[in-house]
């Protein structure tokens, strides 16, 4: 479970940074996130429901305050004014400022702050700020499994196959939910099945049906879901999360076979053994790489383009930096996240009491929990072309 969230932390950055649609197919990271937390949150429901939610609640919050307080200060900074906002003005969008406490709903952001010529391309706020929906999603999960937990062990598939149904009517256009209640809704409804199918996981269902019947059941479902996705194409083509119940049909199935055929390893065995740090690593500070990684990405363009004033940056240079420059983002990306598990990643030790470590990578990991596991886009206003990164996208 580990090494799974492990590779869905690097998809995401990958997903952010590149914008490649079909990563969404390859691997549908929030399906596979929400569902190792649906598991680890019914494991953890043994004890009181009460005492875990507030567990997972105490948990979250602190590394969403830092990250909220940077944010603000940097939107302040820039000149933003909240209540003059045609989109967030007015009293309820300073109510809305709750939002960066406790991620009960959307937090506001000015859809465009800062000039041409600034550090950070137009958007950052909206890149940066974009990927609490995740939070969100996963609060409510939170605060409603002790009632799907219950409802889960006496009538399994009705709970398990409830969320497609509700993706079908609000996730298609049959009913349609305006504004951020919408996007809150249909984010429940689209990885509500993985969650429960974390349950099923944790209780043995799933290992109760026979392996071909699961795997030839899921591969029609995630037929049924490209099949859907074909006719359904957003602006950004096969792009899953455009397309509520393509995204829910392939995840769910996706996942099905992913717990099927996933072994259950103690430690990572043969040469997987020499990522045993990282995914250590990357398994006591998931938060924080989630929280951060977006606005790194884009923290690494003004670093890049220093680049370009070298005085042996001939044109051919020049035009090889161009081309590569996707790929010198990524490079850099990481050694900037690393930096931010620095400085901020101890929080998460607090957020769990623990002791504060700079660096967890030791041979013991830490306890796992469900808070770890687990995001409109603008082009770059800079001189020279650069990838898209996304905000909402999963």
């Amino acid at each position: 479970m580990d090494l799974l969230r492990t590779l869905a932390l690097i998809r995401v950055v990958m997903y952010h940074l590149f914008g490649w649609a079909w990563l969404t197919v390859l691997f549908p990271s929030m399906g596979v996130m929400f569902a190792l937390a649906g598991s680890l949150m019914a494991r953890s429901l043994k004890r009181p429901a009460l005492g875990v939610i507030r567990g997972r609640i105490r948990r979250l919050l602190p590394p969403l305050w830092i990250f909220s307080a940077v944010m603000l200060a940097m939107m302040f900074a820039a000149g933003w004014n909240i209540s003059e906002d045609p989109d967030n003005g007015g009293t309820w969008g300073m109510i809305e400022l709750f939002n960066y406490i406790v991620p009960i709903g959307a937090p506001p952001f000015p859809w465009s702050i800062g000039d041409k010529s600034g550090l950070l391309e137009q958007t950052w706020a909206v890149q940066s700020a974009g990927v609490l929906w995740y939070l969100r999603a996963y609060l409510w999960f939170v605060l409603a499994s002790p009632l799907l937990l219950w409802a889960f062990r006496r009538a399994p598939w009705p709970t398990l196959l409830a969320p497609l149904g509700l993706t079908a009517v609000v996730g298609t256009g049959i009913v349609n939910i305006p504004g951020e209640t919408g996007n809150a809704v249909s984010d429940f409804a689209v990885y509500g099945g993985c969650w429960v199918l974390g349950f099923a996981h944790y209780e043995g269902m799933l290992q109760k049906i026979p392996r071909y019947v699961a795997v030839s059941c899921s591969t029609l479902l995630m037929a049924f879901g490209l099949w859907w996705a074909s006719g359904h194409l957003g602006p950004d083509g096969w792009d899953l999360n455009d397309i509520p119940l393509a995204q829910a049909t392939w995840s769910f199935g996706f996942v099905v076979i992913l717990l099927q055929y996933s072994p259950s390893w103690q430690e990572l065995p043969g040469r997987l053994k020499r990522w045993d740090k990282l995914v250590t690593l990357s398994n006591s500070r998931a938060m924080t790489i989630y929280l951060w990684h977006n606005l790194l990405i884009m923290a690494t363009v003004p670093i890049i383009d220093q680049l370009y004033d070298l005085p042996f940056m001939n044109d051919g240079m020049v035009s090889l930096l161009d081309t590569t420059y996707a790929l010198w983002m990524f490079v850099l990306v990481w050694p900037l996240i690393g930096l931010a598990i620095v400085c901020v990643g101890w929080i998460e030790d607090l957020a769990a009491k623990r002791s504060p470590r700079l660096w967890p990578t030791g041979s013991k990991k830490p306890p796992s929990s469900g808070t770890r596991s687990g995001p409109g886009s603008g082009a770059p206003s800079h001189s020279h072309s650069r990838p898209r990164s996304r905000a909402r996208a999963r």
